[in-house]
């Protein structure tokens, strides 16, 4: 990991960082002003969710670098484990 990295580790406690995880799969939807993206990792059983002014390229099979809080969301009175991404960076493949 990068000192930038290492320092946002630091000052913010409950924010974990991840290396080279997979996309399994990857939603786009509008929600009203913005639009929601919705990723499942390889290995994970929750979503990570970010939002997008615009639309962006489709991420399944892909390789990321995720910064993220846990959080829980509420839906229809069902309590869920979402991650919510604040940084993605897409790994370039090396043919």
């Amino acid at each position: 990991m990068n000192t930038l990295v290492e320092t946002r580790l630091q000052q913010h406690n409950p924010l974990v960082h991840c290396e080279l995880m997979q996309v399994a799969s990857h939603v786009q939807r509008f929600n009203g002003e913005c639009i929601i993206n919705t990723l499942m990792m390889d290995g994970y059983d929750y979503p990570f969710k970010y939002g997008r002014k615009n639309k962006c390229r489709n991420l399944k099979g892909k390789q990321v670098d995720l910064s993220y809080y846990p959080s829980i969301e509420v839906i229809a009175d069902f309590e869920m484990n979402i991650m919510k991404v604040v940084q993605i960076k897409v790994i370039a493949a090396k043919d």
